[in-house]
């Protein structure tokens, strides 16, 4: 295995620069990609980095830089160009997010070694396992928005996409061997369609278990949020360095209607009542003004599907201990509760369902109508 030090990082922070890397990009049929973000340091999560292994050079594209970071859709989409990522859903969305990216012609890593009934699915227990490879983890948490970034900074984030391309060629063959590489494939085009979720959704929808409290208590939880919300905003910081949602949710229990009864509460943070005391209040009165929220009432499914969805549940368990894999891997979920869903009663009707995954309904589909049909009988 070659040195990652044997060339230098190529840091890309101008149009200049970019262009005659993007005229790199366009004539290699395969490239590693990867991104890192400031999720744990800012209000408007940003990719702020995007590395890029090509033709043995590694390239960090900074993400925050006026340049025309977009212009990467060329490659991004085309076909005839491979994209190798690790974990790629997040990656994905990130780029669709912030730049309206598509993507063609993946190949994820990581789903590939979860294919394989790999245990350890990290990249750098596979660069480890693999190839003696120590990536490292110490910077993982590191606040990517910064500039300048220092060179282990820049180290780091080239170790995510310089050993991609043997890591792929590794599994590659392993797919082959085990007849699964048209399996892979079938999950890299699904992860190509993943989309940001852009429902405007009310504030109190990220805290969990709000379902738990009574209508008016949930209406102090949403003035509760938006007031953190817009503290986050004022400081650029991410929610949860704000206000947890413990400390919310408890306050809505609550409503505590003075300093007295705020102090009372565990999850307020003698810091917390110091700094947000008058805010806290403030919100509590507007949400107990306020009209009761109610939650829409969910249909309960009818106890046929529920027993359909147990059956399909248990076999695939079943067909993953068979197969060394997760269940998922078998059938993923959503494909599963459609099928639940449309009971079909005929392999025409199935295949129909499954379209999207025609290599689990080919190994799979025959024994799915059977699982299916036992309640019928």
């Amino acid at each position: 295995m070659e040195s990652v030090l044997e060339s230098a990082v190529i840091w890309v922070d101008q149009d200049t620069a970019l262009a005659e890397t993007l005229q790199t990009l366009k004539q290699e049929k395969q490239i590693a990609v990867d991104t890192e973000s400031n999720s744990l340091y800012a209000y408007q999560e940003q990719v702020c980095l995007i590395q890029i292994s090509a033709a043995g050079e590694d390239y960090v594209l900074d993400g925050l830089a006026d340049m025309d970071l977009p212009a990467l859709s060329a490659v991004f989409a085309d076909k005839s160009i491979e994209k190798i990522f690790h974990a790629a859903e997040y990656d994905i969305l990130c780029l669709k997010r912030d730049f309206g990216y598509t993507f063609n012609n993946l190949f994820d890593t990581m789903q590939a070694a979860r294919i394989l009934g790999i245990d350890k699915l990290g990249l750098s227990n596979l660069l480890e396992d693999l190839f003696g490879v120590d990536q490292g983890k110490s910077f993982q948490k590191a606040n990517w928005g910064k500039r300048p970034l220092n060179p282990d900074m820049l180290y780091y984030a080239r170790m995510d996409t310089h050993f991609l391309a043997p890591l792929r060629e590794t599994l590659y063959r392993k797919l082959v061997e085990k007849n699964l590489l048209e399996l892979a494939h079938e999950d890299f085009d699904r992860l190509c369609r993943v989309e940001p979720n852009h429902k405007d959704s009310p504030c109190y929808t990220q805290v969990s278990r709000y379902h738990q409290l009574e209508p008016q208590q949930l209406s102090v939880l949403e003035a509760l949020c938006q007031y953190r919300d817009k503290l986050a905003r004022k400081y650029d910081r991410p929610l949860f360095k704000v206000i947890g949602n413990s400390a919310l949710l408890a306050v809505a229990q609550s409503s505590p209607r003075s300093i007295a009864e705020l102090r009372v509460i565990k999850e307020i943070s003698p810091k917390l009542l110091e700094r947000y005391a008058e805010g806290l209040l403030a919100a509590v009165e507007a949400g107990l003004k306020a009209p009761p929220t109610y939650l829409k009432s969910h249909k309960r499914p009818s106890q046929a599907y529920l027993n359909r969805l147990d059956k399909m549940k248990a076999w695939r368990k079943e067909a993953g201990l068979q197969m060394g894999v997760q269940s998922d891997i078998i059938l993923p979920r959503d494909i599963l509760e459609n099928i639940v869903g449309a009971n079909p009663s005929n392999l025409e009707d199935l295949q129909s369902i499954m379209s999207e995954v025609p290599w689990r309904y080919k190994h799979f589909g025959s024994e799915i109508l059977a699982v299916i049909q036992q309640e019928k009988k």
